[in-house]
């Protein structure tokens, strides 16, 4: 990966809906050489997907949940009907094993209090676990999906 492809994916990363003819502009080359490089940059994996990123308050998800999980379970049975769980939760917008005391993060999206309970009490009942923390966000100071490039 060269500089024009780094260029090239920070435009992309923060608009995919810019042109090949702007981003042509911007990166100082023409649209058939921005147009071979994407093709590649998707072939090889390096663009994963391109998506529409929603406004979560514009949708009624005003809250957000950081959810601490601990379990006392390691085995891989455990870990299959967790995954299930979470895969399973629309709520869960991200989920990270950790190294250190606490297992499992998940980021969870609803929209008050009331409805993370009931992602809570369902998430119990399909998977036992030894403790769950639940940290409210008050204010969300920074959110970007752009890599650093």
């Amino acid at each position: 990966m060269d500089a024009m492809d780094k260029a090239i994916l920070r435009l992309v990363q923060t608009d995919t809906t810019l042109s090949l003819d702007d981003i042509a502009v911007r990166v100082g080359t023409s649209k058939t050489p921005v147009w071979n490089r994407l093709k590649r940059l998707r072939d090889d994996g390096v663009i994963a997907r391109e998506v529409a990123i929603l406004d979560p308050a514009a949708l009624g998800l005003d809250t957000c949940f950081f959810v601490l999980v601990k379990t006392s379970e390691h085995d891989a049975a455990w870990q299959d009907r967790f995954l299930a769980a979470v895969n399973q939760r629309q709520e869960v917008i991200e989920a990270h094993r950790l190294a250190g005391e606490v297992d499992y993060i998940l980021k969870v999206r609803v929209p008050n209090a009331q409805a993370y309970d009931q992602f809570y009490q369902g998430l119990i009942s399909d998977v036992k676990v030894f403790n769950v923390t639940a940290l409210l966000s008050m204010e969300e100071l920074k959110s970007t999906t752009a890599l650093p490039l």
